[in-house]
């Protein structure tokens, strides 16, 4: 009877102390595993997502007891093979409940061994697996099969909505969310969310602080590895994003992207107040504090004010005496890189604004924006005191000092002062006795613009107008009139 009883315990799969011997033999052996093992607990799932059926225990049956490298209770269900029990004395693992595998280092719980073998090389920094084409090691099999396809150009993973293919999975199932606006990572500060992991540990960097990528060159520092890259090639010079259109190379994808929009004349990005539209977000941020006002940037020289932080660093060289761009022709220093690009166009002669109405040319967008108000009687700048209005910010400027007096430019002459550095500059023709302005027709020489240009109406015969300085009214002159205004002492 006793021996049926023991038949019948057997055969339902309950195993008895004597089999524990066994079990505590083998859980005492060191685990050697080879490439092929770790290929096959990656391949093998060991049925994790699958429900177990209702008889379970009676199939495999059960074992606890504690062990002395363990305060935790060890309850595992035993199938044929007792490899996985095999690691737990090496990697002091727990089996907690059912497929609960605990990492030692970072107490990180896992569902199966395998998943705890692959993890452990994060720790052990165990990269089995080797890229034929380029030597780049890789921890599990699957990582390399995706790194192979940079090589093969393999995208197995298409988008249903849009056709765009990807090299693995994962970067498909991110895509999606471009389509569906699901950001299932939400920032614990500001919850503000993103549609990758990745991308929102990046983000809370901003709220730590932590620039944990550092610069070898410079030792600059920076919140994410892909800034550092980026910033790296100041130092190298690399540029390996090249548009395909006009083969220009740039530092990043970004700035490639956004260069490619002069090409396609794309500008996706649309004000709310005016509707004007730029190519870039930034560009886009930059315009709309013309609406709001804001000039969050400071100078800590004067406390003046800037919408960008390109302004003010340009603006900071003014107290630095900085001009770090050159021109090659002449040798001339200037603070930024667009008055470099403008004054360049006096060597080369280029005008590349051309005036639609007299397709008269200009160097400068700004002396041709200026110009179309000619055209159009725009006078945007008026004075708060008078609400006399100008066509430029300079002419108002000019005219404020009418009322407030402000002489700011003395002759270092005869320390006679002017309303404008203009002003100045005829003046101290006075002294030098330059008159660089000619006349095409007779050669007569003169001191400013304003006399010549009153001057050739002698030969061309034509009336033209003269601003009264005492007055402030225009009045019209013959030709007879402009010989003695020629004339008089300046």
């Amino acid at each position: 009877m006793q021996e049926n009883s023991k038949s019948l315990k057997m055969s339902a799969g309950i195993i008895y102390e004597e089999s524990l011997s066994y079990v505590e033999e083998n859980l005492m052996k060191h685990l050697s595993v080879n490439k092929e093992e770790i290929i096959k607990d990656e391949t093998l799932d060991f049925q994790e997502n699958q429900k177990e059926p209702e008889n379970f225990e009676l199939l495999h049956g059960t074992v606890q007891k504690k062990y002395g490298y363990s305060d935790m209770l060890v309850e595992s269900h035993f199938t044929n093979s007792v490899s996985c029990w095999s690691e737990l004395p090496q990697t002091h693992t727990a089996h907690i409940g059912t497929k609960t595998f605990q990492c030692p280092e970072s107490e990180e719980c896992l569902s199966t061994n395998a998943s705890l073998c692959i993890h452990r090389r994060v720790h052990i920094e165990e990269k089995t697996f080797a890229c034929s084409e380029c030597g780049k090691c890789f921890r599990t099999k699957q990582e390399l099969t995706v790194h192979e396809r940079f090589h093969t150009g393999v995208k197995p993973f298409a988008c249903s909505e849009c056709g765009k293919c990807f090299k693995s999975k994962g970067n498909l199932t991110t895509h999606e969310r471009i389509h569906t606006g699901e950001k299932p990572f939400a920032c614990s500060e500001c919850e503000k969310r993103f549609r990758r992991k990745g991308y929102l540990t990046d983000h809370e960097t901003i709220h730590t602080g932590e620039k944990p990528f550092a610069c070898s060159e410079c030792g600059k520092c920076f919140r994410t590895k892909g800034y550092l890259t980026e910033h790296e090639r100041i130092h190298t010079g690399e540029k390996p994003f090249a548009c395909s259109k006009c083969s220009k190379c740039f530092k990043s994808k970004g700035e490639l992207t956004q260069h490619e929009t002069i090409h396609t004349g794309v500008k996706p990005f649309a004000c709310s107040e005016c509707d004007k539209c730029f190519r870039t977000k930034t560009h886009l941020t930059q315009h709309e504090t013309i609406h709001t006002g804001e000039k969050p940037f400071a100078c800590s020289e004067c406390d003046k004010c800037f919408r960008t932080k390109t302004h003010l660093t340009k603006h900071q060289r003014i107290h630095t005496g900085e001009k770090p761009f050159a021109c090659s022709e002449c040798g001339k220093c200037f603070r930024a890189k667009s008055n470099l690009t403008e004054h360049q166009r006096i060597h080369t002669g280029e005008k590349p604004f051309a005036c639609s109405e007299c397709e008269k040319c200009f160097k400068t967008k700004k002396a041709f924006t200026v110009h179309e108000r000619i055209h159009t009687g725009e006078k945007p700048f008026a004075c708060s005191e008078c609400e006399k209005c100008f066509k430029t910010k300079e002419e108002l400027t000019v005219h404020e000092r009418i009322h407030t007096g402000e002489k700011p430019f003395a002759c270092s002459e005869c320390e006679k002062c002017f309303k404008s550095k203009s002003n100045l500059i005829a003046h101290e023709r006075i002294h030098t006795g330059e008159k660089p302005f000619a006349c095409s027709e007779c050669e007569k020489c003169f001191k400013s613009k304003g006399v010549l240009t009153k001057h050739e109406t002698i030969h061309t015969g034509e009336k033209s107008k003269v601003y009264s300085i005492t007055s402030g009214t225009d009045v019209s002159t013959s030709h007879r009139s402009l010989s003695s205004i020629s004339c008089m002492p300046m």
